[in-house]
């Protein structure tokens, strides 16, 4: 086994270690009771009053209450609460007719279309691959892509409104949208095939990712592999340069959201030095919960989930290409990209790392923490020498 790789712990102790210094970066930037109390000990710090030594500790307090009032983190990745419409005598027959319909006649129906189309697919990408050479089996395949994802979109009875005019194969143009399931890619290639970057994922989803998403030139990463951060970035370079290539197709919030909120853009698709074409989706719940959670349930579970609905309903909005201005870095250019699809789409941006779901604090960050909270709170206690005024 390499020795940077995940079993020996050297690469991912790295990568943990940078995701924890970075988490404790933005959980005090976000932490608005820090800086309070910051300058609290300042204005207070020399007096003995025990009213000013008190708003000392008010930070604390902000910051608590804020947690309590406003959890906006945590709602970045709840599901959506739907109030319960069957609660009469005459409405509760036709949420059973409903049900009835969705599992005993439209999941049988929609179950049988995707198994066929699976194995349709999986038997004219075997052909393709070993037959055919060079231009004509990467056209074929791209061909094959873009209509199972369109099989896809017809299993969940999907009605997609597009907006915009549809993205062409072009270099020097990376396209970058708000990310709440493995099926937004879907949805966007059913109308243009996308190269992507994602996760690595296992089972099935993992079987097409290494077979179909290879043939269409998509970059699969690990979390876990701190090398592969500098990999991704130059094959994204190679990528976008080359005008042979397909659109590529980057979800910069790197992890899935609730598509009412939006996290931070990582700046990796702004660095790259060329345009940043806005893509906004935005789901209609009513039909449908489309979010997908991968640490509650599996892919699979999802897609019966999807099945089992009444239909997929979403808009998506193409945008113009942006530019990064002569006054803005990378971080500047994400937010402000960022800021186009909420507000495009309706959901509201949340200054925190999607990441940080995945990862505990770090016991420095919350020892850290610890040891302010204290500092304030010895200020409280009498002097030595004397008596509290």
């Amino acid at each position: 086994m390499p020795k940077d790789s995940p079993g020996k712990g050297i690469g991912e102790d790295e990568f943990f270690a940078a995701e924890s210094t970075r988490a404790s970066e933005e959980v005090e930037r976000v932490t608005s009771g820090i800086e309070l109390e910051r300058e609290a000990s300042k204005t207070f710090g020399s007096d003995t009053a025990i009213l000013p030594r008190l708003l000392d500790a008010s930070g604390v307090l902000q910051d608590a209450a804020s947690a309590i009032i406003d959890d906006t983190f945590n709602a970045c990745f709840a599901f959506s609460d739907n109030t319960a419409w069957n609660w009469n005598f005459y409405l509760f027959p036709l949420w059973c007719f409903g049900v009835a319909l969705r599992y005993l006649v439209l999941f049988p129906i929609r179950l049988a279309w995707i198994v066929t189309c699976t194995l349709l697919f999986i038997l004219f990408f075997t052909i393709i691959h070993n037959v055919t050479r060079g231009k004509l089996r990467a056209n074929l395949e791209r061909d094959l892509v873009h209509l199972y994802a369109a099989c896809f979109v017809i299993s969940w009875t999907g009605v997609i409104k597009y907006h915009g005019p549809k993205p062409t194969q072009r270099s020097g143009h990376v396209y970058v949208a708000n990310h709440t399931s493995i099926i937004d890619y879907i949805v966007l290639t059913q109308v243009t095939p996308f190269s992507s970057i994602a996760q690595q994922n296992k089972g099935w989803v993992g079987f097409i990712q290494n077979t179909a998403m290879d043939a269409i030139h998509c970059i699969r990463f690990n979390r876990t592999e701190s090398k592969d951060r500098e990999m991704v970035q130059r094959r994204l370079r190679e990528h976008v340069a080359n005008p042979d290539r397909l659109p590529l197709l980057i979800f910069p919030e790197g992890t899935c959201v609730n598509n009412e909120y939006c996290v931070m853009f990582k700046k990796g698709a702004f660095d790259l030095g060329c345009k940043v074409c806005p893509i906004a989706i935005k789901y209609n719940k009513i039909f449908a919960e489309t979010f997908w959670h991968s640490r509650r349930m599996s892919f699979t579970t999802y897609l019966l989930k999807l099945m089992t609905s009444w239909a997929v309903v979403a808009d998506v909005w193409y945008m113009e290409p942006q530019e990064m201005g002569p006054d803005e870095d990378s971080i500047q250019f994400a937010e402000r990209v960022r800021g186009m699809i909420c507000e495009r789409a309706g959901i509201k941006p949340v200054p925190w790392d999607g990441m940080l779901k995945y990862y505990r604090p770090s016991p420095k960050m919350t020892e850290k923490r610890r040891a302010q909270i204290a500092s304030n709170l010895v200020k409280l206690l009498p002097p030595k020498d004397g008596h509290l005024d």
